[in-house]
């Protein structure tokens, strides 16, 4: 620190300490536990201890300011000498292996890491014998900490950030419009339309007053409004256009944005359409010409406004009402908080509706006729499609995390593409709930389809719950046992997530719809794919890394004679994929085991490949688990580390790629991937919506095209 910051900092400590001292200056060790943000007390007591001076059983503004900064401005002797003294149990002046190995055991509860004890001996004799120089069976001094101790002790109590300086809108930067251009062209066609379409229907009007043109014009508006919105929700055909050259114009991936931005244009354009008609039916019967009275005019068929026997007035009533209990029931809080049905019926509304706008406008029907055709045919076709047989769960698996992992039956002509996704109807749950998910199998996949299911809402609780009884539903059919167990050794062996425990055979009834295409599409059309998966979000992912499994093994090729192996160098004509990164967030241990047997597979294969660079390259990061910049998992980091490189395996995941504490540093991940020159780069993202944000701003800083998964 400089002698300006160093000021800075010791003025925040000490604003920090009169804040949790209170009145009496000072702080007990439960107060010094939570001003640490510890869950092993077993730190907090150790550092009091050291804190404590003068051995009061309470700590002073002197106190403290003297360890931490020993800590950060002392020399490399005092820092290692206070981590000594930490992990010195006893204080007898040594580290025995107990202590050690009790001090690990304390890391690991810090961090949410779980292993077996056996583990853990292994731990504390790599990270002994490393540091054990001398041989005698006594810790003298531990490698490379000095600059985490300092990091550490910083980061206990740090004054906030200074506010940086206010960058221009991300609007106005060339990287944004580079990643947004078709978004941003088809927002502003959509825009110029609008002004066309209302210009030209205000000034057709204009001899009849301002309020008429005013709602005539919003009416023209509502016309198109109303009939393309269904247009963006046409999945079938959207899943279509994918595979064409439009998919690289149209910006198919914000569907559901742009649908969502029409329904609040087309709430905005009805008030204000009812607004400016209301306006002048009060003129007109304020006019001594006029035989009706006001509500007459707003709500009678009386005066013959309209069309079909002069039903525009009560008409456009009905209209007002359903579109505002749609609008309402619409929103986030009532499709997240358990009454998705809510949701769903009244948005089934939209029939009474259009049925009402063709009574109601005279042109309407017009606008409707291409849009309302394909939108038909398309019902009709997904319901024949997905009523025509119903499908078979006939396995399960409930994993950590509440995620529910199906197996189901695959009809013969479902043909989908890695990332794709599906709705699921489970009558048994709910029986007329359709719920999207992505498949996480790989479409070389032949017998089943591969679901995973996170349990987050009222109905994906409700299925992991009727799993986890006793007898769930009509599960265990001995019969569907035996011929499931007879499919899989004809199949031979395979990618399994399987366990004993928690594993179940059944035969329920389910509907699928689909499937339906997804921006993860693209990922064989990029030349470097980075693939960030954030907890469930891995699941578009599987698949896709399943296969890149399968056509890596179709390319294998084994001599008969002398089983030397090799692979053709000719790959598939649609993917031009030269570097796969695949970066997997978790937040807890357990939560790795959901697919950790596919990625050992995929590790294996690729230790099989000659090529001097690695074509897929992983990436674990665990939330929960601190990293070497803190005190309290200095020592467990170096373990695991020192384990890792001895036995060529993660302990935390059992994976060759080292499981990395804490959150990616996306700055470092991102100039890494630039650094590699592999090609144009094209990030794919399924997660949550935050992290998307962060992940954003990073891509337009280093014009890299962002794709995110969205249902």
């Amino acid at each position: 620190m400089s002698t300006e910051e160093d000021t800075k900092w010791l003025q925040w400590v000490t604003h920090q300490f009169e804040t949790i001292a209170g009145e009496d200056r000072e702080i007990n060790l439960q107060e010094f536990k939570e001003a640490l943000n510890v869950k092993e007390s077993f730190f907090a007591e150790r550092f009091f201890t050291l804190f404590d001076s003068d051995g009061s059983g309470t700590i002073t503004l002197q106190e403290l300011l003297e360890a931490l900064t020993l800590l950060i401005h002392g020399n490399p002797m005092d820092k290692l000498k206070f981590l000594f003294q930490v992990y010195d149990v006893d204080g007898s002046g040594s580290i025995d292996v107990d202590e050690l190995r009790t001090v690990l055991q304390s890391c690991m509860r810090e961090s949410a890491i779980s292993l077996p004890d056996e583990k853990l001996d292994q731990l504390t004799l790599a990270l002994f014998e490393s540091a054990d120089q001398d041989c005698n069976g006594e810790l003298q001094r531990f490698p490379g900490v000095m600059e985490n101790l300092t990091i550490s002790a910083a980061h206990w109590l740090t004054p906030p950030a200074a506010q940086p300086r206010r960058r221009r809108p991300r609007l106005l930067t060339s990287a944004y419009w580079h990643n947004h251009r078709s978004h941003l062209l088809c927002l502003t066609a959509y825009a110029v339309l609008h002004v066309l379409l209302f210009a030209l229907a205000a000034s057709a009007h204009r001899a009849r007053g301002p309020s008429v043109m005013v709602a005539k014009g919003c009416g023209q508006c509502l016309n198109f409004d109303c009939s393309f919105i269904a247009v963006l929700m046409l999945r079938r055909c959207l899943t279509w256009l994918r595979a064409t050259w439009l998919a690289q114009v149209l910006p198919l991936d914000r569907n559901i944005q742009f649908h969502q931005l029409m329904g609040y244009v087309v709430v905005v354009l009805s008030l204000v359409h009812t607004v400016a008609h209301v306006v002048n039916f009060a003129l007109q019967a304020q006019s001594e010409d006029s035989p009706f009275r006001f509500w007459e005019l707003l709500l009678t068929t009386r005066p013959g406004i309209g069309w079909v026997y002069g039903s525009a007035s009560p008409t456009g009533v009905a209209l007002l009402l359903l579109l505002v209990l749609m609008f309402a029931c619409s929103s986030s809080c009532i499709r997240r908080s358990g009454h998705f049905e809510v949701f769903y019926w009244t948005h089934l509304s939209y029939f009474p509706m259009w049925i009402l706008l063709i009574l109601h406008g005279p042109n309407f029907w017009k606008w409707l006729l291409v849009p309302g055709i394909l939108f038909f045919l398309e019902k009709i076709i997904g319901l024949a499609i997905s009523r025509m047989g119903a499908f078979c769960i006939v396995e399960v698996n409930l994993l950590p995390s509440k995620v529910t992992h199906l197996l189901i039956e695959r009809p013969p002509l479902f043909h989908y593409r890695p990332g794709d996704y599906l709705y699921l109807n489970v009558p048994s749950i709910a029986r007329y709930e359709w719920h999207p998910f992505t498949i996480s199998s790989a479409p070389e996949q032949k017998d089943t389809i591969w679901l995973h299911v996170r349990s987050e809402g009222q109905w994906t609780n409700r299925l992991y719950e009727s799993f986890k009884m006793s007898c769930p539903m009509d599960c265990g059919s001995g019969q569907l046992s035996r011929s499931l167990k007879r499919r899989r050794s004809q199949r031979g062996p395979q990618v399994s997530e399987m366990s004993s425990e928690n594993h179940l055979l059944c035969n329920i009834k389910c509907y699928i719809s689909g499937p339906y295409g997804t921006p993860t599409r693209r990922i064989f059309a990029s030349e470097h794919a980075v693939l960030i998966g954030a907890g469930i979000g891995i699941t578009p992912f599987a698949s896709i890394l399943q296969s890149i499994m399968y056509r890596h093994q179709k390319r294998k090729h084994i001599c008969p004679s002398c089983q030397h192996s090799w692979m053709d160098s000719i790959q598939d004509e649609d993917m031009k994929l030269r570097k796969v990164d695949f970066i997997w967030i978790n937040r807890d241990q357990r939560s790795f085991e959901w697919f950790v047997s596919l990625l050992t597979k995929l590790e294996m294969d690729q230790a099989e490949m000659t090529q001097e660079d690695p074509f897929l390259e992983l990436h674990m990061y665990m939330t929960s688990a601190l990293g070497k910049n803190d005190m309290k998992a200095i020592g467990l980091q170096m373990a695991l580390d020192l384990l890792a490189k001895k036995e060529k395996k993660d302990s935390i995941t059992g994976l060759q790629t080292r499981t990395q504490p804490g959150r990616p540093d996306w700055n470092k991940v991102f100039q890494k991937v630039a650094a590699e020159k592999k090609g144009k780069v094209q990030v794919f993202f399924c997660g949550s919506p935050a992290l998307a944000k962060v992940l954003k701003g990073h891509c337009e800083q280093f014009s890299f095209k962002f794709f995110q998964e969205n249902f």
